[in-house]
C-alpha cells in the first residue's frame, strides 16, 4: 500500500487578485522544475490543508494548492458575492498564466472533482491529466441522495442531529433552510448553522468515524466558509445549465488520461456518480476501492492516488 509522502514545506506562496473584490492564496512546493500540477480543495468552501501537498513525489512535481474563493486563507472571508463555479474556472487560468505553466495535471476529489471536470471542459488543452476522487457531478439525485433520503438511511442518527435544529415543517427542503440561517445577518445563527452543517459531513466522510475529522467542526475559521459556500452553490445547483451539463461534457475529453478513485462505501457521493462518470468517459481508469468512504485519506484511497500521481510523473498514462 503507498502512503503520503513526507511533509514538505511550499517553496513559493503568495496572493493572486482575480477579481475587485477577491483576492486567492497559492502556494508551489515540490520541485521548480517539475511536472505540473494544480490540486482543488473540496467543498466548496473546504480550502487546502499541509496533507494535500503530500499527494505528490515532492521530487518529481511542482504541485500548485490554493484556496478558492472565500476559503481558507483567501479573502474576503466566506464570502459569497461573485462567487460561482465560473469564476472559479477562469480563477485556475489565472493561476496558471501567472505562474507561467503551459499545462498540468489537474487532482480534485469531491466537489473538487466537479469543479476538475467544468475546468477541463472549458481549457482541455491546459489539462496533461485528470485525477478525479469521490466523483460528484452536481445531478440532482447526487444532491437528494445526501440532504434527503439516501444518507438519512444509513445514518439516521448524524441526520437526526442535522434535522434537529429545524423546526419541522421546514424539514423537507434542509438546503434552503440552511441556507437562510447560514446568510442570516445574526453572526451567532451563522455559527451554530455552520457547525451543524460542516459536523453532518464530517461525521459520514470516512468508513469508521474519525474523530480528528469532527474536530474540525469545533474551528469557526473552516466551518463558516465550509457551510456558506457550500450551501451557496447548492442552493444555486451548481451554477449549470442543467444538472448533466458535466456528465455531457465529460465526453469530450477522451484524449485526456484519467484516472478515477472512489470507496466502496461513499455514502456523500455514492460510488454510482463514478460509474455513470465512466460511462461518459470509457478511456478513464475507474477504480472503486474496497473498505473505503469518501474522505481523500482513507487507507485503501491514498494508496490509489498516490499510485495515480506516481504512474503520471514516469510518463505512463496507460490505464492501471
Amino acid at each position: 500500500m503507498r502512503t503520503l509522502y513526507p511533509h514538505v514545506e511550499p517553496w513559493d506562496s503568495g496572493m493572486l487578485r482575480v477579481s475587485d473584490l477577491h483576492e486567492l492564496y497559492y502556494e508551489q512546493c515540490g520541485a521548480p522544475d517539475g511536472k505540473a500540477a494544480v490540486f482543488l480543495h473540496g467543498g466548496p468552501g473546504g480550502g487546502c490543508g499541509d496533507k494535500h501537498r503530500r499527494f505528490f513525489d515532492p521530487d518529481r512535481y511542482r504541485a500548485v494548492l490554493f484556496d478558492q474563493r472565500g476559503c481558507g486563507r483567501s479573502r474576503p472571508h466566506a464570502e459569497l458575492k461573485d462567487n460561482d463555479t465560473w469564476a472559479l474556472v477562469e480563477d485556475i487560468e489565472r493561476l496558471r498564466e501567472h505562474l507561467d505553466i503551459d499545462r498540468w495535471m489537474v487532482f480534485g476529489g469531491s466537489w473538487g472533482s466537479t469543479l476538475a471536470l467544468a475546468y477541463a471542459i472549458a481549457h482541455p488543452s491546459r489539462v496533461s491529466e485528470l485525477v478525479l476522487r469521490g466523483v460528484f457531478t452536481f445531478t440532482t439525485p447526487e444532491l437528494e441522495w445526501f440532504y434527503g433520503g439516501g444518507t438519512s438511511a444509513l445514518f439516521p442518527d448524524a441526520w437526526d442531529d442535522f434535522v434537529g435544529p429545524l423546526p419541522a415543517e421546514e424539514r423537507d427542503d434542509v438546503i434552503e433552510a440552511y441556507h437562510q440561517r447560514l446568510t442570516s445577518a445574526d453572526p451567532e445563527v451563522q455559527a451554530t448553522f455552520a457547525r451543524s452543517w460542516s459536523l453532518y459531513e464530517c461525521r459520514v466522510a470516512t468508513l469508521r468515524r474519525d474523530r480528528s475529522v469532527d474536530a474540525l467542526c469545533d474551528d469557526l475559521s473552516f466551518t463558516l466558509p465550509f457551510a456558506r459556500i457550500e450551501v451557496h452553490y447548492f442552493v444555486n445547483r451548481g451554477f449549470l445549465q442543467d444538472d448533466q451539463q458535466l456528465l455531457r461534457g465529460a465526453a469530450s475529453l477522451s484524449t485526456i488520461p484519467t484516472t478515477i478513485v472512489h470507496g466502496r462505501y461513499d455514502v456523500i457521493c455514492p460510488a454510482k456518480n463514478a460509474w455513470q462518470l465512466k460511462q461518459m468517459m470509457p478511456h478513464a481508469d475507474l477504480q472503486i476501492i474496497p473498505e473505503a468512504g469518501h474522505s481523500a485519506f482513507e487507507p485503501g484511497i491514498v494508496d490509489a492516488l498516490v499510485s495515480a500521481t506516481d504512474r503520471y510523473a514516469s510518463g505512463d498514462s496507460a490505464p492501471r
